[in-house]
Parts: structure tokens; sequence; C-alpha cells
């Protein structure tokens, strides 16, 4: 499949999403690409007073940046296709982003004493507020406005509220790409896999670091191919795991494993280029194939889901896509790899958001195998010859 064929499908989810057709579908996700390296430009631009950059889908498609201060800057406008992507500039955000990150890091601590049982909290680039997730009974028991006001007074940023339950990781009991057998309780366990990657040496492939760690990767014809584990990173802004092939890998990946859907990683994106409203899909063995839009692009899970506290650096991507047994699986728009799903948050049997690490956090010397560097032809892992 190439990288044109891969971003039509994940087009045709927009379609149905937004109610548009698949071309104008088309050409906004080709847009959201492009404006990529000017997006960029104008976060460093605009540095001193950027509070947010965010993709607005309705009433019409359009980059927004949020800034602080009073001082007016002129639309602009980015030519993709033949057509006009608008860029306004908004003022009077009362943090910028990086004030607000600094905030989530520093009092971290005070929010988790007052509001122990809240489910994270994360940067909402469209609004400029930082977002505390809590649980509807101490929504119930506290009030909202309460929490905000006592949130607001120790972070000295724009609060947010917003109810979400049951915030976990995304491993499940049962089949799926990869099993193994978690020694603390001899229960078998299932992960989606995530992309290949090298060393320049070796081949390995990535998923979950609180995935069991002795695997077995279950190919399209049911066969087992074992795994060399390789080291597992889990903590603060990591949650990885490393497992070395005996056979050759090629840059490929499902995006829907039961269609027989397979992408050649063609590139990555930065998780600091990553713009609120971003439409990314992702690919787990319970959830399936799904696309959405990115919420919170600075996002801190709740209580000690990071071998300690986590930093604000995962992402979360809006649902109602997402279910145990999706963690390590691939996020990616067409064929840019862009992360590996870690957790989620749910409501009874709704997925609220589901959230994943950067492929910036590799580990060490590792990078993503991609189309450009294709080596000699062999048996994949995903069980999909090359």
């Amino acid at each position: 499949m190439t990288n044109s064929e891969a971003l039509a499908l994940d087009a045709n989810q927009y379609a149905v999403r937004f109610a548009v057709t698949p071309e104008e579908a088309l050409w906004r996700l080709r847009a959201q690409q492009e404006s990529v390296t000017l997006s960029d430009a104008i976060r460093r631009r605009f540095k001193a007073r950027l509070a947010g950059i965010s993709i607005e889908h309705v009433p019409s498609f359009q980059i927004r940046v949020l800034l602080t201060g009073t001082d007016l800057v002129p639309p602009e406008a980015l030519k993709v296709a033949g057509r006009t992507l608008p860029i306004v500039f908004v003022t009077g955000a009362s943090a910028t982003r990086e004030q607000a990150d600094r905030a989530m890091v520093q009092y971290q601590a005070a929010f988790r004493d007052q509001l122990p049982n809240a489910r994270g909290m994360g940067h909402d680039q469209s609004t400029g507020d930082v977002v505390l997730l809590v649980t509807r009974a101490d929504a119930d028991l506290h009030g909202l406005e309460p929490i905000r006001a006592q949130a607001q007074s120790i972070a000295g940023v724009p609060v947010r509220i917003e109810v979400a339950d049951r915030p976990t990781n995304l491993a499940a009991t049962g089949g799926g790409r990869v099993e193994g057998v978690d020694p603390a309780n001899g229960r078998r366990y299932a992960c989606t896999t995530g992309f290949v990657v090298t060393d320049g040496q070796r081949n390995g492939i990535v998923t979950a670091a609180h995935c069991p760690n002795d695997l077995v990767y279950r190919d399209e014809d049911g066969g087992r191919v074992p795994l060399s584990f390789d080291g597992q990173w889990g903590w603060r802004y990591r949650d990885v795991q490393l497992h070395v092939s005996p056979e050759r890998l090629s840059p490929l990946f499902y995006s829907d494993r039961p269609s027989g859907t397979v992408r050649q990683v063609t590139g990555w994106r930065n998780r600091t280029s990553l713009r609120a409203g971003e439409w990314l899909c992702h690919y787990g063995e319970s959830s399936g194939y799904s696309c959405e839009v990115v919420e919170l692009t600075d996002y801190s899970p709740p209580r000690d889901l990071c071998g300690g506290a986590c930093a604000p650096t995962w992402v979360t991507v809006s649902g109602p896509v997402c279910r145990s047994g999706d963690s390590g699986g691939p996020v990616f728009i067409g064929g840019t790899a862009v992360g590996i799903t870690k957790g989620g948050s749910n409501t009874g049997s709704r997925c609220n958001f589901y959230y994943f690490m950067s492929t910036d956090f590799l580990p060490e010397g590792w990078r993503l195998l991609h189309g450009g560097e294709v080596r000699e032809s062999g048996e994949a892992v995903t069980g999909v010859k090359p």
C-alpha cells in the first residue's frame, strides 16, 4: 500500500466523522500534513506568547494560533493543492503552553494531595487551559467550581475541570498479536505490537513496557515466533518494551490486521509538533482500526502509572474506540508513525480517550525502521512478506 492509499483510508474515516466528501477529507488530511513545517515556524516565532496551536474542523477547516497578550496578528494562509488553508491568530490567553506545562510539573504533588482520585491532567492547546480530570464521585462531593477555583489558585494558570473515570493501561487477558505469561500471577496477557525499530545492526519490534517480558508473536496463520526480550523502559515519559527478532524485518505494520491492511512506515512526527485537533489513527488487537482527534498534547496520567509520577508528555486522543489489549499498538496517520498506545480512560464500557507515548521516546540507540532504508527481502515478524 502506498502512502497516498493509506492516507485515503484515513480520509474515509474523517469523511464519516465530519460529514464531508472523501475528496474534501483527503484534502484536509494533506493540509494537516503539509502545514506541520509552517506550524513549527509559528511556534518558534511566537515562543514568548504561544498558548497553543490547534486544528479546527467545524464550521470550517483552519489552523488556530492562541497567543497571550493583546497585540493583534493578521491572519495568514497556506496554499495546499491549489486551495487555501486559513491560519487565524487569537489573542488574550492567560498563560503560555510553557507556563502551563511548568505548572503541571511543579504542582503535580499538590493536585494529588488535594484530589488523590484525580484521573490525570493535561494542556489543551485549543483553549490554553490545564484540564484536570476528576471522578464523578469527587465532582459530586466537592463540586466542579470549587475544585476548579482551588486548582487554579494553586497552579496560577487557567484550569478547566472534566469528569473522567477508570484510567488504565490497556493490557488484557486472552489472545492477541503478542502474548506472554506474567510471572507475578501466572496469568496469560496479550498486547498489540507497535513499529519495527533498528539500532543499525539488529531489528526489533516495540510494544508497551507493562506487557509481559517473555512474548511470543502470533502471525496471521497462527504460527508462533518467539521474541528475544532486550529491555523495557516504563517510567515518567516512557512505556516501551523492545524485543529483538531472529528474523529480518521490514518497516511494515498492520493498520487493520483482520482485513490484512499493511502499511510501510514512511516517516514520523515529533511530539512537540502535534496540535490539538489533529486527526490520528490507531490499531489495537481488541478495538481494531479507528481514527479520531487529538485532545491533550501534554497529558500527565494519574497516580503512579509511569513507575511513579508521570511527566506531562503523553498525548490523548478522543474515544470512543479503545479497549483492553490495545497496549503497544501503533498510532499513525497515513504512513507516518506517531506513537505507541499506553492506556485509556473509560466510563463503564465507553472509552473516553486513549493516550500514547511519542516515538520520540524510543530507547536510546534505537530508531524507527522506515521505507527509505528497506533491507534485503525476508519474512517480516508481522507475518507479511515484504
